[in-house]
């Protein structure tokens, strides 16, 4: 991963010397992916910039202020960025100045007091039972592509997996004997998911019978033709790809089916708790979302259906 170049010099900007040390902290210490890492390298990138402009019209101090942080979101607004990337950019900021703190190189984090911007609350799509049962129909079940299709599909639906968990599943993570997958999930934090039968059966199927016939070249449980791991962009275009042919013309992608996974447990009586521990959530707050989707198509159907509804 390539290193931010510190925009300003260390006189101004002391801190700038500790970013390659809290990339290797993140990477090393909190099991972050290298594309979070980027991201978060970036919105420093973005705060180092605005420092340098502000060094242009006024006294700079080496280490910032509240006021500063203040300014900062200031420009971001004034630059069209939505509440969303100011939300971001200030976590990505507490983050960096808490390790900053831990190094005693600042005596206060002057982020830490900010409020976030206020959020739109944005129910995330879900499927119906109807609809995943098309969508999981459409793979050809007669040829090698259309099994390995079929079982991620049913695998993202079965255990609720992010994106990037099943990109990074290999063959010794199931324990197909107990039913059980073991998924490493944000930070690297590691869990076990159950499996019914019928996907036992079908991973099975799968591991004995078809995937051999794409020559893996290592341990990795989904391959492309090639034998190598398949990539997120793929996956993507596979759930578009089935999503058209199951006529479904609402923006689906892989992470419809986790959403459609924890709403259908949720519809079904499982335990809220339960579904966190399911979905790695670390904190439930982040699960409570799902019991908004399902109250909201419960009165979808209590307007559709109820008689004086209609009046």
């Amino acid at each position: 991963m390539t290193e931010i170049a510190p925009p300003l010099s260390s006189s101004l900007c002391p801190l700038a010397a500790l970013l390659p040390l809290w990339q290797d902290h993140l990477l090393a210490q909190r099991g972050l992916s290298p594309q979070t890492v980027l991201s978060y390298s970036q919105d420093l990138e973005n705060f180092f910039l605005f420092r340098q402009e502000l060094a242009d019209g006024a006294s700079l101090t080496p280490q910032p202020d509240e006021q500063e942080i203040f300014l900062y979101l200031a420009w971001l607004r004034a630059r069209q960025n939505t509440g969303r990337t100011l939300a971001r950019r200030l976590s990505a900021l507490r983050a960096f100045f808490d390790f900053a703190l831990q190094e005693s190189v600042i005596k206060v984090n002057p982020a830490q007091l900010m409020d976030n911007p206020k959020l739109p609350q944005h129910l995330p799509e879900v499927l119906s039972r109807e609809e995943m049962e098309k969508m999981l129909a459409q793979p050809d079940m007669r040829e090698r592509g259309g099994q390995r299709d079929r079982c991620m599909l049913e695998l993202f639906y079965a255990a609720g997996l992010r994106v990037s968990e099943l990109c990074g599943l290999c063959v010794p993570d199931l324990d197909l004997q107990r039913g059980l997958v073991r998924v490493f999930g944000k930070g690297s934090k590691e869990r076990l998911v159950p499996l019914h039968d019928f996907m036992q059966r079908l991973l099975e199927d799968y591991i004995n019978n078809w995937r051999p016939a794409f020559s893996p070249t290592g341990n990795q449980l989904f391959v492309n033709r090639s034998g190598r791991a398949l990539t997120r962009q793929y996956i993507w275009k596979m759930v578009k790809k089935y999503a058209l042919e199951a006529n479904i013309r609402r923006a689906i992608s892989p992470h419809t089916f986790r959403h459609s996974f924890a709403t259908h447990l949720l519809e079904g009586g499982a335990d809220l708790r339960a579904v966190q521990l399911l979905l790695g959530h670390a904190d439930i707050s982040a699960t409570e979302i799902y019991t908004h989707v399902q109250a909201e198509r419960l009165r979808g159907i209590h307007r559709q259906f109820h008689p004086r509804s209609q009046m």
